[in-house]
C-alpha cells in the first residue's frame, strides 16, 4: 500500500508564495518519475512540473520562472514552491509518482490533491 499526502495549499494574494509538499509512504523500493499536476475550476488537469526518473526537471511554459520543483529523496517527500502567484494559479494541486513497490510492480500513484487559491 502506497500513500501521496500533498499539504501547504491555502490562500494567497496575487505576487506570493507558496510551497507545497507530498509525502509518499508505504511498500516503497523506488519512486521513479514524480511531477505535479494541477485542476482548475472547469478545466482538465494539467501537468504543472515533472522530474522523469534521471532527467531533469520540466515546466509547463505558464509556470516557467516562477515555480521550482525540487526533491529530498532520502525523505520521500517533493516540493513544488510557487512564487510570483497569479489569480490563474488558482486550482487543486495534485502530486504524482511512478512507484516500484517492494513486491515488484510499478504504478502510477495520486494524493488527494491541496487547494491553492490566489485573490485579493
Amino acid at each position: 500500500q502506497v500513500q501521496l499526502v500533498e499539504s501547504g495549499g491555502g490562500l494567497v494574494q496575487p505576487g506570493g508564495s507558496l510551497r507545497l509538499s507530498c509525502a509518499a509512504s508505504g511498500s516503497i523500493f523506488s519512486i521513479n518519475a514524480i511531477g505535479w499536476y494541477r485542476q482548475a475550476p472547469g478545466k482538465e488537469r494539467e501537468l504543472v512540473a515533472r522530474i522523469p526518473s534521471g532527467g531533469t526537471t520540466n515546466y509547463v511554459d505558464s509556470v516557467k520562472g516562477r515555480f521550482t520543483m525540487s526533491r529530498d529523496s532520502a525523505q520521500n517527500t517533493w516540493y513544488l514552491q510557487m512564487n510570483s502567484l497569479k489569480p490563474e494559479d488558482t486550482a487543486v494541486y495534485y502530486c504524482n509518482a511512478r512507484i516500484r513497490s517492494y513486491g515488484g510492480s510499478v504504478m502510477d500513484y495520486w494524493g488527494k490533491g491541496t487547494l491553492v487559491t490566489v485573490s485579493s
